[in-house]
């Protein structure tokens, strides 16, 4: 690869993300957190995604003088606090945002939930120990975010989890029979780090059941949720093109919801295949398209 991919290239999400330790003297949930508005929370977000990119890019360029104007303006509006805090509001059960309530459906509908066996669920980027799939009776849930805000959510990065030795059982560092990324994947600032995730996905997901052939015949699962956009509007991705990659992958799709605002996909895992590159490749033409892309 040339030079500028292996600077996109990520070995740790925390690159991406920019952590303010001051900024909870900005965010007190104690003082009217429930009132920030459906609307506020979305520009929030946005806004937060827009400027740690840009911040990605800065950095990446070595361009110091543009990064420290992004990380002032970043920090001005809360940092990672303030874009987590929006996140679990839009969250809410009063807004209808609990993704995961998505994937207990679709665990019922596949009859994954023998009364004999535990769903063992790895749930990337958590902000609540109360949603839907924390309450699942089936469900043993390890939860992991890179700034956890509270407890019972370990705070940890995705990229440099452990992998799983060929002996490793359950617990830290082992195999899941669903691993969650809602909504984590579109906050990777680079089109090369998100198929790096992607590619590691792999590693945690237990297929040994699978392969002894003395499971329940059930492969394991990925829950993937992005904004719609990322899909539907991109002009370097679309459903065939997300399809294609995760294929490349060793994934089968098995579920796939749309709404309005997101893109819920539910992959089966087939066993980790052969590397495939997939760069940067324009699907869609347009100028109001976004950039949203996966290199792999």
């Amino acid at each position: 690869m040339g030079r500028q991919q292996k600077s996109s290239k990520i070995k740790s999400l925390q690159s991406g993300r920019v952590s303010v330790p001051n900024a909870t003297s900005r965010l007190n949930p104690t003082r009217s957190s429930t009132r920030l508005s459906s609307k506020a929370s979305r520009t929030i977000i946005r806004s937060h995604h827009r400027l740690s990119k840009a911040l990605h890019d800065a950095e990446s360029a070595g361009d110091h003088t543009t990064s420290n104007l992004l990380l002032q303006r970043i920090n001005s509006q809360g940092g990672l606090q303030s874009y987590q805090h929006a996140s679990l509001l839009g969250q809410s059960a009063e807004r209808g945002g609990d993704s995961s309530k998505v994937l207990v459906e679709w665990i019922k509908s596949h009859h994954r939930d023998p009364q004999d066996k535990i769903l063992r669920i790895l749930e990337v980027g958590a902000l609540s120990i109360d949603n839907a799939i924390s309450k699942y009776k089936s469900a043993d849930v390890t939860r992991i975010d890179l700034n956890s805000q509270q407890k019972g959510i370990e705070k940890q990065d995705f990229m440099e989890r452990p992998l799983p030795s060929i002996n490793d059982e359950l617990g830290h560092g082992g195999r899941f029979d669903i691993l969650s990324l809602s909504l984590v994947l579109n906050f990777v600032p680079s089109a090369i780090g998100r198929g790096e995730m992607l590619k590691r996905v792999g590693s945690f997901l237990d297929l040994r059941e699978e392969d002894k052939g003395n499971g329940d015949g059930k492969r394991p699962w990925l829950f993937l949720v992005l904004p719609v956009a990322c899909v539907e509007n991109s002009r370097y991705m679309d459903q065939a093109r997300l399809g294609e990659i995760m294929e490349s992958l060793g994934y089968k799709l098995v579920e796939r919801k749309l709404t309005a605002k997101l893109i819920y996909d539910l992959w089966e895992c087939h066993g980790i295949t052969a590397n495939k590159d997939f760069k940067k490749k324009e699907v869609r033409p347009g100028g109001s398209r976004n950039n949203f892309a996966i290199v792999l």
